[in-house]
C-alpha cells in the first residue's frame, strides 16, 4: 500500500529536509521500518536504545493515535497518511501566544500540522 508520512519539522533535517515521504507498507511498523531504513538518522529520533518508540513520539494514523489501535501492528490502506507528532512540552500553547493566557501541556495533533508546515 502507498502511504505517505508526514515529517514535521524538527525532524526534517534528517529526512532530506522534506515535508513528507511517500512509502509502500502494510503496517505502521513496516512503513517506519522503511522510513527509518532509507533515513537513518531519524532512527535515534523516533525510537530508544531497546527498538520502541521513543514515550515522546506520538504516532497519528489518519488523526487516529496508533497506540489507542494496533501500535506498530496497525494495518495501512492505500493513500493512508501517517504524522510523526513529537510532544511538546514546557512551553506555552497556542491560546498563551494568542493572549489567551491559558496554559497547556500538549497541543492537538491537527494543530501541530498547521505549525509543522
Amino acid at each position: 500500500m502507498a502511504v505517505k508520512v508526514m515529517i514535521p519539522t524538527p525532524l526534517r533535517q534528517y529526512a532530506g529536509k522534506q515535508d513528507s515521504i511517500e512509502l509502500e507498507a502494510k503496517t505502521v511498523g513496516e512503513a517506519l521500518a522503511g522510513l527509518t531504513s532509507q533515513y537513518s538518522e531519524l532512527r535515534r529520533h523516533l525510537y530508544n536504545d531497546d527498538g520502541k518508540i521513543r514515550s515522546f513520539v506520538n504516532i497519528y494514523l489518519n488523526d487516529e493515535d496508533i497506540r489507542y489501535l494496533s501500535k506498530e501492528q496497525t494495518p495501512l490502506n492505500d493513500r493512508d497518511v501517517l504524522s510523526i507528532v513529537p510532544s511538546i512540552a514546557g512551553g506555552m500553547a497556542l491560546d498563551v501566544l494568542a493572549g489567551r493566557g491559558r496554559r497547556a501541556g500538549s497541543i492537538h495533533p491537527s494543530a501541530l500540522r498547521c505549525i509543522c508546515r
